[in-house]
């Protein structure tokens, strides 16, 4: 029996590899990108991908896939898409 039905048609990873490497799926659609940060929708919420020299390399959201390469120093979800940058400095210290 399933508690939530939607929950487990979402089909949403994230692969993180050494550090240097995401694959994300389940990604709906892409909100920015710039070599320090990737705002995505996927099926799970906005993920927020944080680092240095990121680069979106395979973007196919046809089949709801990303890649991104570069050096990652985080990553978090939110239940709202709005652009967080706002609130970068009072997490980071």
């Amino acid at each position: 029996m399933a508690e939530k039905g939607m929950e487990q048609e979402k089909k949403h990873t994230l692969a993180i590899e050494h550090r240097a490497r995401m694959t994300v799926t389940g990604v709906t659609e892409v909100q920015s990108f710039d070599e320090q940060e990737v705002e995505l929708t996927t099926d799970c919420g906005a993920l927020t991908l944080e680092g240095e020299g990121l680069h979106v390399g395979t973007l196919d959201i046809g089949r709801g896939v990303v890649e991104v390469t570069g050096h990652v120093t985080g990553c978090y979800y939110s239940e709202n898409t709005p652009s967080r940058r706002g609130l970068r400095g009072r997490f980071s210290r």
